[in-house]
Parts: structure tokens; sequence; C-alpha cells
């Protein structure tokens, strides 16, 4: 069971502290303790506490002065002062220094508990708004529509890296071909039953951000680490703490970054740019990619090390021409979707002729270039059924094209044939007349070569 936040603990009454000890650990907190004031603020930021209860007197320390430090600095976390002091005045200097809220001794231990509740929620609410601004991608349930075998295999893969917590999943497929909705998938079952709307999904797109940027916003950097950094700042990996993060388009990270992000996916620890201490993770990483990972690291463009550390878990998504017989389901799904969305429930159902254009056609922007499809269709049209002259023009030119250049047709045995065989055969004579050349061999079959290589991976052609 995860804590419900992290608290550090400065008191040097031994009394005092044990007995919040105890009674916070009690209570589901990761609590540090600590007595001696001496070099405390490194300590504080190597723990990164969400709520920092501080003795007002401390030997040969101010506890108003180290929450100057905290705050000074820019250390993100809230301080409860502890005092013995309960005058009007000692409250409303450590308020105006700073401090979240103060307790007076002696204690009521359901006293604390309120106050610490109270600030971790009041937190996670910010947090809870700062991670709404910042995501541009859809924020309803993810959804695996399909039912083919392939998409069923998938979700069963899901469930179980869901049930076992794996640190880490490396997600592979063609743009377009749901990767996001995956991780989300995965990171909804992990978190089911467990304050789901609370644990962090956070995602970074390795390729949009400038070089520049992009490690500042993975490990975060302490205040005056660079020009410009007037403050302390949290990466992902620390905002991200008991939920998920989505590393997008991770085959495009320059070669330096690939060497930080492996010690910290080894060693379940993050350094801040600037930083002396290492701060302890806790979260799931999902990496994306639509490039050959394998091919990347032949030709030097992406660590082997880091590769097989991410591909100890890993799915391979197939583009949506490999599993056809999802199409007509993934049309549906998006049709009741939008016509919800743009209040035009008037569009039903699909016409038998439009829907064997879409099956028909090659989809080669997968779910994405479907679900842009029939966005558009809801928005624009009136009738009661999708018809074929709704489709865009290059997927009713299908039947043009067929009837101009038919294709060579496989007559089916009385006693049937094996699908299976068929691909796998057609896959084999492909590689052969391309001398083994799987690029050459993709053209051929007119496949994408991540296509080619799923296939022979399914049929163990290697």
């Amino acid at each position: 069971m995860k804590a419900k936040g992290k608290v550090f603990l400065l008191d040097d009454d031994e009394l005092i502290v044990s007995m919040l000890e105890r009674a916070l650990r009690g209570d589901g907190y990761d609590v540090r303790a600590e007595r001696d004031p001496e070099g405390v603020l490194d300590r504080i930021r190597a723990f990164s506490p969400d709520v920092v209860l501080l003795d007002i007197k401390l030997p040969g320390r101010d506890g108003i002065d180290i929450l100057g430090e905290i705050v000074g600095q820019g250390v993100p976390t809230q301080v409860v002062m502890l005092t013995s002091d309960d005058t009007a005045e000692t409250a409303v200097k450590a308020m105006k220094a700073g401090a979240a809220d103060y307790l007076t001794k002696p204690f009521n231990l359901d006293e604390v508990k309120i106050v610490v509740a109270g600030i971790l929620e009041r937190g996670k609410l910010k947090d809870e708004v700062a991670y709404l601004r910042r995501i541009s991608s859809d924020l309803t349930h993810p959804e695996i529509v399909g039912k083919t075998n392939e998409v069923h295999k998938l979700k069963e893969k899901c469930g179980k890296f869901a049930a076992a917590a794996v640190p880490m999943v490396l997600i592979m497929g063609e743009s377009g071909t749901g990767k996001e909705v995956f991780a989300r998938h995965i990171h909804q079952l992990m978190h089911q039953g467990d304050s789901a709307a609370f644990a962090p999904f956070l995602g970074i797109n390795c390729a949009a951000l400038p070089e520049q940027l992009i490690e500042s916003e993975l490990f975060g950097h302490e205040k005056g680490a660079f020009t410009d950094a007037k403050a302390e700042k949290k990466g992902i990996f620390e905002q991200a703490y008991g939920g998920s993060i989505l590393l997008d388009e991770i085959g495009e990270m320059r070669l330096d970054l690939q060497a930080k992000l492996l010690r910290v996916l080894e060693e379940r620890k993050v350094r801040r740019i600037g930083g002396r201490q290492d701060i302890p993770i806790d979260a799931t990483v999902f990496a994306t990619t639509n490039r050959n990972l394998y091919e990347a690291v032949e030709k030097g463009e992406f660590r082997v090390d880091l590769y097989y550390r991410l591909n100890a878990f890993s799915l391979h998504l197939p583009g949506l021409r490999e599993h056809k017989e999802d199409i007509p389901l993934f049309a549906r799904h998006f049709l009741k979707d939008y016509s919800e969305k743009y209040k035009k429930m008037s569009l039903k159902d699909i016409s038998p002729e439009a829907e064997e254009l879409l099956v028909a056609y090659r989809w080669p922007g997968n779910i994405r270039e479907l679900r842009n499809v029939i966005e558009r269709i809801v928005v624009l049209e009136n009738d009661e059924i999708v018809l074929p002259e709704h489709l865009p023009a290059e997927i009713q030119h299908l039947k043009a094209r067929a009837a101009a250049k038919p294709s060579p047709r496989l007559t089916i045995p009385d006693t049937g044939l094996s699908l299976d065989e068929v691909e796998k055969d057609l896959i084999i004579q492909a590689l052969e007349k391309a001398g083994q050349n799987k690029t050459l061999a993709a053209k051929l079959l007119g496949i994408t070569y991540d296509s080619l290589r799923y296939q022979v991976k399914k049929f163990r052609l290697e």
C-alpha cells in the first residue's frame, strides 16, 4: 500500500519525535524523523517531503530561520511550525515567514493528523489543477475498443503488467496506433481502487521540447543551477510520485540524456540539475516510440543498455490494417462519441457500402486517422447514416482503383485453408525474393517495415 504522503519531522525533544513519528506512521505516512538541525536543508531536499514539521526552538538554530531558508530557496514543501508558545505574536511571525500552519505543544495527536491531512489535500488539489492545465490529451477514461485476437492478447498482457506493478513498459507501434491509450489503460488498472483520481499520469514529448529544456523537465533543477533558474523546480519524476510517467518518442532522446535516464531507471533515484542529493522516485515509466529501436541501436543512435532495460516489458501495437475486423467497431465507437460531443444525434449508423470502403482502406495514419475521418463526418454531415459520399476522396476512389487494377485472387480449396499459414508463406516468399532484406520485403508486401518485423516475430521467422 502506498504512503499517504511524506512527512519530515525536526524536533530536539526525543519524546515528541517518538510520539509524532509513531502516530504518523500508524496513519499511513512515510516519516523521516530528525533531532539535529545541522545541515537539515540538504536532508529535507534529499527526502523531498510534502510536509515538514519544524520545531521553532532548536539547539543552536532558530526554527524561523530554517523556515526562511526553506521558503527563500524555493524548496517545494509545506512547513508546519511546532511551538510551546501559544501567543498570537508567535503565530503571526511564523505565518508571515511562510509557514502553512502551526501547532502548539502539548499536542493533540488527532489535531496533528488533521493539519497534515489538510495540507496534503490542498497540495493534491493544487497539483491536480496544474496537471489539468498542462496536459493536452483526452482526459476521459481510455477504452481499449478492439475485439480481435490481437487486441485481446494485448489487453491480457496489460493486465499482467498491471497486476505485477512492473516499473516500466516499452510500447512500440506506428504513429496513431494508440500507444498512449494503452499506457493510460495500464495506469488505470494499476491504480483502480487506490485513489486512482489522484494518481498522476504525466507526459513529456522527447521530440517536441528544446534540448535545453528537456533535462530540466525530466529531472528538475536547483535554484541557480543555470541562467533563469530562480527557484527550485521538481521534474516529472518527482511530480509523478505514486503515479506514472509517459516518455513519448523515447527514440528521439539524445544520447547523453539516455545515459542519465538509464541511471534513474536502474537506481530508482533522480538528481536535479545542480543538485547534490539523490531523491527516491516511485512512478511507473511508459516509453513509447514509432521508431525501430533495434535499428537505432545498430546505428549507434540509441543506447543498447537502455534498449534492453526498457524492452524487459514491452507491447508491439499492430497497424490498423493488420486487424481490419476492428475497423467497423472503432468507427461506430467514434461515431457515438463525437455524436454526443457535438450534439449531432441524427447520425446513427454506417451504411454497409461505407463500411466496406472503410475496411478496404489501408489507414496509413491508423486509428488516429480513422477517428479524425469520423469526427469530420459528424461535424459536416446531417444524414442518419454515414454514406460512401461522406468519406474522403482517397477512400471513395478505392472502388475505381480496384476496378482498374484487379488484385490477384486466391482460390480457397474445398477443404479450407489456414490464413496464418498463407500469411506466413507470403512473408517467407517476400523475404527470399528480397534476399532477406526486410525493407525490400515489406515493400513487396505493401506493408511497413515495423509491420513486417511484427509478422516475422509472430511466426518466429528470425
